[in-house]
């Protein structure tokens, strides 16, 4: 029998659709510090709202996330350094960050890196958003070895408008950082066994909009139902 890992530490409960409103958000937040999530990964317009919903910052519920650059990172390095500042004043905990890709396209390492080097100077963990369903291999290695040069804490698969994340992609990422950075898988994650074959393939975060019914099926295992 399979092991059932406890999974809520690891799940970083996104609310990222542009079209819920504030009701939803505080939902979010509301399911994340239920069921123990690590954190909400956000917008960052609704950072104050979430911010005044799960408390001061620091404490030992979930961490609150802000997306920066999302969901193409095609903005000048300056305005993404503002969200990230803006972000940061506003209570968020961690960035997730999408990066310059029309830079990787270029082969510019220097601009890539400048364009997530002040974000990282901040101080906050930055998780680099890297679709790596659709880079090709040359790209996504440049993309990992400027990230972590520069400060990142985490690899993230991709934003969840692309393909869904897996296990392969989990795998590559593990094998270009070696052990420099941690992995967070995102997109598609929508069941207990997709879920469980990312941990085991070495994803130390999920970036999920479905934690809840994660959830839900682990315990249902736990307990021998069907």
């Amino acid at each position: 029998m399979r092991d059932l890992p406890d999974l809520a530490p690891l799940i970083d409960h996104a609310l990222l659709d542009p079209h819920q409103g504030q009701e939803a958000v505080l939902r979010c937040c509301d399911e994340a510090r239920h069921f123990g999530f690590a954190g909400v990964c956000l917008a960052s317009r609704w950072l104050p709202d979430a911010r005044e919903r799960l408390g001061p910052s620091g404490g030992r519920g979930p961490r609150l996330i802000s997306v920066v650059g999302f969901p193409f990172g095609a903005v000048p390095a300056a305005v993404k350094l503002a969200e990230a500042e803006w972000a940061a004043a506003a209570g968020a905990e961690e960035l997730d960050v999408v990066p310059d890709f029309g830079a990787l396209a270029d082969g510019d390492s220097r601009s890539f890196c400048n364009d997530l080097a002040p974000i990282v100077e901040l101080g906050l963990p930055v998780k680099v958003i890297l679709e790596v369903g659709r880079l090709e291999p040359a790209a996504l290695e440049l993309a990992v070895e400027a990230s972590i040069d520069v400060g990142a804490a985490l690899l993230k698969t991709g934003s969840g408008f692309g393909p869904a994340a897996t296990v392969q992609q989990v795998q590559r990422l593990r094998d270009l950082a070696r052990g420099r950075a941690a992995i967070k898988a995102s997109g598609g994650i929508t069941t207990l066994e997709q879920a469980l074959d990312l941990v085991e393939a070495g994803a130390s975060r999920l970036g999920t909009s479905r934690g809840v019914a994660l959830i839900q099926a682990l315990r249902q295992g736990e307990s021998g139902n069907p």
